[in-house]
């Protein structure tokens, strides 16, 4: 997926720090696409580290799962990035990007599934992935209608980075299980409120858009 920024609402990451990061990424994509590779492949490797992801999750090798989360958003921005200044983005792209981020995103929870077995962390789980989806879905029904929708507070770039440190700081503290399973939380509230704030910004625009034609 192509990670941006949007300065309408609150987000969990600083601003200046996200910028700094997608131009750190836009640099180097200018070398992948003097490489000439297909934006297409990069999303197709961001869902095998997905799936790699999630492996390791369910075996329990956290080091192993921490690299491949590395990996996977690395990936995640350097797609867009390459489509972008390529001059390769085509609608088949997009759809297909964003299909394999919620295959992946899928296969991190349930690794992290099989991980805690039959433990009510499950539920969680289930609906920290509904929360991701309908972020994903709100933005684009928006989108499709017109209506512009990249806020939120956990978006797929906040998810990411929660997971990242979540799976480093459980390879750090005694308490691993406590560590991800407060982060799976966090990420169920913050992705479902995220869907919700999108919900009622659409509902705002509208309104401002008919008091703008009436």
């Amino acid at each position: 997926m192509m990670v941006s920024y949007d300065n309408k609402g609150f987000r969990l990451l600083p601003r200046n720090l996200i910028i700094f990061v997608l131009e750190v990424f836009d640099r180097f994509s200018l070398l992948l696409v003097r490489l000439k590779l297909s934006p297409n492949l990069l999303s197709f490797l961001g869902l095998l580290a997905g799936l790699l992801v999630g492996l390791f999750f369910a075996l329990g090798r956290w080091g192993w799962a921490l690299v491949f989360l590395i990996i996977c958003g690395i990936l995640d921005i350097l797609d867009g990035k390459v489509a972008t200044n390529s001059n390769r983005r085509t609608v088949f792209g997009a759809v297909f990007d964003s299909s394999l981020d919620r295959y992946s995103e899928f296969a991190i929870y349930l690794g992290l599934g099989f991980y805690f077995g039959p433990h009510w962390v499950l539920w969680v789980l289930a609906l920290a992935f509904l929360g991701s989806t309908m972020v994903s879905y709100t933005r684009a029904r928006a989108e499709s209608l017109g209506v512009s929708c990249q806020l939120g507070i956990m978006q797929r770039a906040e998810r990411m980075v929660l997971l990242i440190i979540g799976t480093l700081l459980s390879l750090i503290v005694a308490h691993r299980e406590k560590v991800i399973i407060t982060v799976i939380i966090i990420l169920a509230v913050a992705s479902n409120l995220t869907a919700i704030q999108r919900i009622i910004h659409v509902y705002q625009a509208e309104r401002k858009r008919a008091s703008l034609q009436g």
